[in-house]
């Protein structure tokens, strides 16, 4: 496959401001976007956003683009990624178009595509995105310009897809539940959702102004919801992040239950049902541990590349529909064509009201080894993976594992940003060795 110049593992991404995303940049990113898909029998896109401040002009933006590429255009307003491209399904629509960075701070933003089938967009359609940026920009006849307009119930159709993914023999009446929204795209939908199946809803979260998406909140800053699920006492925490995608969950004691763990029970629970399909994909990053739980209940695990696309490339290449990332990426394709942080969180409670047991009890099953992550920011011009220190400083750690562990070194795709992850026996030990390889990085950079 071609080197890609813009797209990483989830789009186009970057800090507001810095090329790639600046007005200009991302007009002709919508006009390249829709001649491409234009020549693939598109005539309509839909457009989501979550909740920074920037999602109105790169929304302005991608309009222009678009519109002189003669496609039209549906506007979302702030929604969470899985229900655009839900959406982009129900309207029909050939194209879906999210505004997020995700998981990150405010100040940095991005876009990316979903086909008609709600479904990332295959490579060679990105690459021939990234060939028409390189070529001059024009329009189409006056005539030909596309049109807009906004969608005003997408928030409401998208709160009875997530309500119809809950089996209607269980009610949440008889639970409390804390919902993290990230001051992201869900804080007008999750708690809905949840309220709507029955449940007493505390939120968190929910006011978003644009700058505080993400900050010490959702799936990627817990403390916020592990203190409140203690306070009021709550069964269960729900933590999504900035756009929807990713879900971490707090059980009844306030611990925190990741990615790893929640596939881990959602499996489990469709076993026990009789309704388990083949395997499980997990990533390179997916803890060990998973691994050997899923091995004693005889179901498979494959670990793909980590990013979400290639947990689903996986996926269908076995045609299995359960995979994760231990971020809290979880995909259910029995129920939506992409990772959906709300849909999951159903999932984990359809298996609570099967089992008539709390989150603690259906997580006793897996034991995870422990495992460091380190994060070591790096220019982005250089690769301190291969030099020769760094090289030597895994060799040596892998020697001290002798077997028992894993070393996993990566750079990341959504930020500059080398991941050093060390697993194994021995929380001490696993720490110790993580940071050795984090200060051999650290000097090669």
């Amino acid at each position: 496959m071609s080197e890609r110049k813009y797209f990483g593992t989830d789009g186009v991404r970057g800090r507001v401001g810095q090329y790639p995303i600046t007005p200009d940049f991302v007009m002709k990113l919508g006009y390249a976007a829709g001649k491409v898909l234009a020549t693939r029998g598109t005539k309509k896109v839909l457009i989501g956003k979550d909740t920074r401040i920037s999602g109105y002009m790169l929304e302005a933006a991608l309009e222009a683009g678009l519109s002189a590429a003669g496609v039209n255009i549906g506007f979302l307003g702030p929604m969470p990624t899985p229900g655009i491209a839900y959406l982009t399904k129900t309207f029909r629509a050939q194209a879906g178009i999210v505004i997020s960075a995700s998981h990150n701070p405010y100040y940095d933003n991005g876009i990316k595509f979903f086909s008609q089938n709600g479904e990332k967009l295959p490579d060679e359609v990105e690459l021939a995105i990234e060939a028409e940026l390189d070529k001059e920009m024009t329009c189409v006849e006056s005539d030909k310009i596309g049109k807009a307009e906004r969608i005003d119930d997408a928030a409401g159709r998208y709160i009875e897809f997530c309500k119809s993914n809950f089996p209607s023999q269980y009610s949440l009446s008889h639970l409390k539940i804390v919902v993290d929204c990230a001051n992201g795209a869900t804080y007008h939908i999750a708690p809905n959702v949840f309220k709507e199946l029955g449940a007493e809803v505390i939120t968190i979260g929910s006011t978003p102004n644009g700058t505080n998406i993400n900050d010490n909140c959702g799936a990627t800053s817990m403390a916020q919801i592990q203190a409140a699920v203690t306070e009021h006492k709550a069964d269960i925490g729900i933590a999504l992040d900035g756009d929807g995608d990713r879900l971490m969950m707090v059980d009844h004691t306030g611990t925190v239950v990741d990615g790893d763990e929640l596939i881990y029970v959602i499996a489990n629970s469709d076993r026990e049902a009789g309704t388990l399909r083949g395997g499980v994909v997990g990533t390179l990053m997916s803890n060990m541990g998973l691994e050997l739980a899923l091995a004693d209940m005889g179901v498979p695990f494959a670990r793909s590349k980590v990013g979400d696309r290639y947990v689903m490339e996986m996926l269908q290449q076995n045609a299995w529909y359960l995979g994760a990332e231990n971020s809290g990426h979880i995909i259910n394709l029995n129920h939506t064509s992409t990772g959906d942080g709300i849909i999951a969180a159903l999932n984990v409670l359809t298996a609570m009201c099967r089992s008539d047991k709390s989150l603690l009890a259906l997580r006793e099953g897996m034991s995870k080894l422990p495992q460091i992550l380190v994060n070591v920011r790096f220019s982005g011009d250089s690769d301190p993976i291969v030099a020769d220190s760094v090289v030597s400083a895994v060799h040596s750690v892998n020697e001290k594992l002798a077997g028992k562990g894993r070393v996993l070194l990566r750079k990341s795709g959504t930020e500059p940003l080398i991941r050093v992850m060390v697993e194994g026996p021995g929380l001490d030990a696993v720490t110790a060795y993580a940071n050795e390889i984090a200060d051999a990085v650290k000097q090669a950079c």
